[in-house]
């Protein structure tokens, strides 16, 4: 897999878990995830008023969905992450210092005023390399 982290010099160093560009080989597939939410497989919110909580399951079902892809948590190269209050951020980062080895992907984070369930504090979107060995 050829991803690599791309850093600018001249730009301040990311405060979260994110690179500021992430760089792959055009010749390995691509999966786009939709949102992940801190839904159970049973369809029960997991961690309600807790975005650490949250944020670990929207992580946990995000792996789930990438390794029946093929793919895995170490290639992604893109996140897009949606939340309630961004003052989450920070808790937000600390779990996905957890899931996504370095270099960390890409990412996008912005404050959102609903997600589809009152319930929920936040949501995540991925773009992963899938692998050539694992297609």
């Amino acid at each position: 897999m050829a991803k690599r982290e791309v850093v600018a010099s001249d730009l301040s160093r990311p405060v979260g878990h994110f690179a500021q560009a992430i760089t792959v080989d055009a010749s390995d597939r691509l999966v786009f995830v939709s949102g992940m939410t801190a839904r159970a497989a049973d369809g029960s919110i997991v961690g309600a008023g807790d975005v650490v909580e949250q944020t670990r399951q929207a992580c946990r079902n995000l792996q789930g969905v990438l390794e029946a892809a093929g793919s895995g948590l170490g290639e992604v190269v893109r996140v897009d992450v949606y939340v309630r209050n961004v003052e989450h951020f920070e808790g937000v980062h600390q779990v996905r210092r957890e899931f996504f080895p370095p270099p960390a992907p890409a990412s996008t984070m912005v404050e959102v005023s609903k997600l589809v369930d009152p319930q929920m504090l936040v949501e995540i979107t991925a773009v992963a390399i899938v692998p050539g060995d694992r297609r």
